[in-house]
């Protein structure tokens, strides 16, 4: 069951991600863009936990996954801080 939730989780953030860089390319709204950027890599540390915790149980791969949710932030501070209007 926690693969599951796992793996929407990753869809989820993945598709948000799609919806808000779409929206930049057709309005370029600087902050859709590090939103979308932001999304993107929280899929991408949604579908590490997936393969930490299911694929690779044996492997720890906190700090990568760590890494990655702490970068999407930046991203996402950076938008709202300097690119917003």
């Amino acid at each position: 069951m926690s693969s599951l939730v796992y793996t929407l989780e990753a869809i989820v953030s993945f598709v948000c991600a799609g919806l808000l860089l779409r929206g930049y390319v057709r309005g370029r709204r600087k902050l859709l863009l590090w939103s979308g950027l932001c999304f993107l890599v929280l899929g991408i540390s949604n579908a590490l936990i997936f393969v930490d915790l299911v694929v690779l149980p044996q492997t720890d791969l906190y700090l990568l996954r760590l890494s990655s949710t702490t970068l999407a932030m930046v991203l996402l501070l950076y938008g709202l801080i300097w690119e917003s209007n």
